[in-house]
């Protein structure tokens, strides 16, 4: 039995901030299968990443696909990407905001603004991109977006209903700035009772064009020996023109239970092939694996004070044997100094072993 228009909007309501992140990750994301879904829709492709020449004029097509199985109208139009936020998500522009300098909406011409797709059937529709000869060098980048809901009502913020988009990244040939740096490298913590580390990474973007930084991540124990290796950003996540973008989910899980000083070197790549840029930075942190230590520690307390109580009465028993009193008081002076720099001797000795033994169990 079909469902009424009015129970698919309702049951989209609560998808579509999802499938809004959904099709903003995509932008980031320089995806294999190029398509974006919702429970209602899809679209392909769902990612354009080209480098265009200044006066080029381009056209392409989207297939609409109706996963539902009433018919449906969707509604075109296209948003310019204003900004980024910390962690690298866009912020699509309203249309009031003012100029960025790198929008594209403007060079996009749909030509249709409806499109109506039968239920569980599929359509597609032609776009015309044309970028000015006058188009600054570098990144540009906006939208075409597929929604259940006019432009007019969903500017008005009373919208209802799903939404996906077409994502572009346009890159202008000409004079591209490409200037990254690291801005943060560190892990969370300073002290930690295994392998398993959670680094801390904000990228920041300097120059006029999206950089994908990607690169090896190792890993170097207190002996100097390489004891892990991550890649970083294996899924060529981009840093937006001009903003900083947090790398979260970073986080290497060693193959042992690790101890003592150890130390991280980040070393990324980026920009165009022939013209690679590198970048490096390093963080220092801690293992000590109290589950370990702890009882190994206790062992060792309790060793000692064998030890302790074993030198006294060996000292006492030695003491008896003299009969003299002032001999016996002068060698009681004596042994007392002895007994002291024997037992801080040995007690040094115990614990250099114990620290060495734990090194080379676990480092």
């Amino acid at each position: 039995m079909s469902l009424s228009f009015a129970r698919i909007l309702e049951r989209f309501i609560s998808v579509k901030n999802v499938l809004l992140f959904l099709s903003l990750a995509l932008f980031l994301v320089s995806a294999t299968v190029a398509e974006a879904q919702s429970d209602g829709l899809r679209i392909k492709p769902a990612f354009f990443d080209k480098t265009i020449e200044p006066g080029e004029l381009q056209k392409h097509s989207i297939a609409i696909e109706n996963l539902s199985s009433t018919d449906q109208t969707y509604y075109l139009f296209t948003r310019n990407i204003s900004d980024v936020k910390d962690g690298g998500v866009p912020v699509f522009a309203k249309y009031d905001d003012e100029r960025t300098g790198y929008e594209l909406a403007d060079w996009i011409d749909l030509s249709v603004t409806e499109v109506s797709v039968r239920g569980g059937a599929a359509a597609s529709f032609e776009y015309t991109l044309s970028v000015p000869e006058n188009a600054s060098p570098g990144s540009h980048f906006g939208a075409i977006f597929i929604s259940v809901e006019p432009p007019e009502i969903e500017s008005s913020g009373a919208a209802v209903g799903y939404q996906v988009a077409h994502i572009f990244n346009v890159r202008v040939a000409g004079d591209a700035i490409e200037d990254a740096a690291i801005r943060q490298f560190s892990t969370s913590k300073f002290l930690y009772g295994s392998q398993n580390i959670e680094f801390l990474i904000r990228i920041q973007n300097n120059g006029n064009v999206m950089v994908k930084p990607r690169g090896p991540l190792e890993i170097y124990n207190m002996l100097g020996n390489q004891v892990g290796t991550m890649v970083f950003n294996d899924t060529e996540l981009g840093v937006f023109p001009y903003s900083t973008r947090e790398f979260s989910n970073v986080v290497w899980e060693g193959g042992s239970i690790g101890f003592g000083r150890y130390e991280a070197i980040l070393s990324p790549v980026y920009g165009d092939a022939g013209a690679k840029k590198t970048m490096s930075s390093t963080a220092t942190f801690w293992i000590l694996p109290m589950n370990i230590i702890g009882p190994a520690a206790g062992i060792l307390g309790f060793l000692l004070l064998v030890i302790f109580i074993f030198v006294r009465m060996y000292i006492r028993r030695s003491l008896q044997h003299l009969n003299h009193e002032r001999r016996v008081i002068r060698r009681k002076r004596s042994g007392g100094s002895s007994a002291t720099l024997l037992l801080t001797v040995v007690m040094l000795t115990v614990t250099a072993l114990f620290l060495i033994v734990l090194l080379a169990l676990f480092a």
